[in-house]
């Protein structure tokens, strides 16, 4: 989810208008509403300082708001927090142990659960000794080309 849409869901959330929202951070009330509708939309991405702003008058924090460095874990958590709002991913637990599940009543719900078979199944081939890691890892990198299932290629909603 790009950062425009974050900060739609989460204004749209809070109740505010654009109006509000630029108003808040600093744009003049003739076109405040029209400067965070191009943020919003992406034909304008905010710098450092106006996502913090942005964010400051949402009442999160600027890592919500940007696109998550997968390689810290405070973006990982943002990046698991941005998949629970799209595909409605969420935190359990199983036997005791903290999982990630899909969400049944998620409209993405039976797309991902076929996307997710099909990684759990290769992952099951690799447990089991049937594949090599290297063989795993060609399915993932390659992936969805590489899924001899046909699944991805049945849901042709997902882009």
């Amino acid at each position: 989810m790009a950062i425009g849409e974050r900060i739609k869901r989460i204004r749209t959330m809070r109740g505010m208008t654009l109006k509000y929202l630029g108003e808040a951070v600093g744009f003049p009330a003739n076109n405040a509403d029209v400067r965070m509708a191009q943020y919003e939309k992406g034909t304008r991405t905010p710098k450092a300082d106006l996502t913090k702003q942005i964010a400051d008058v949402l009442g999160v924090a600027p890592e919500t708001l940007d696109v998550p460095n997968i390689e810290s874990y405070l973006g990982v958590m943002h990046t698991l927090f941005a998949l629970e709002d799209t595909f409605g991913l969420k935190i359990d637990k199983l036997d005791g142990e903290v999982c990630i599940r899909l969400d049944k009543e998620s409209k993405d719900f039976l797309a991902m659960a076929e996307m997710f078979k099909a990684w759990e199944d290769k992952a099951e081939q690799l447990r089991s000794g049937e594949i090599t890691k290297e063989e795993y890892d060609d399915w993932r990198y390659n992936y969805p080309n590489s899924d001899t299932s046909g699944t991805f290629k049945k849901i042709s909603s997902f882009d």
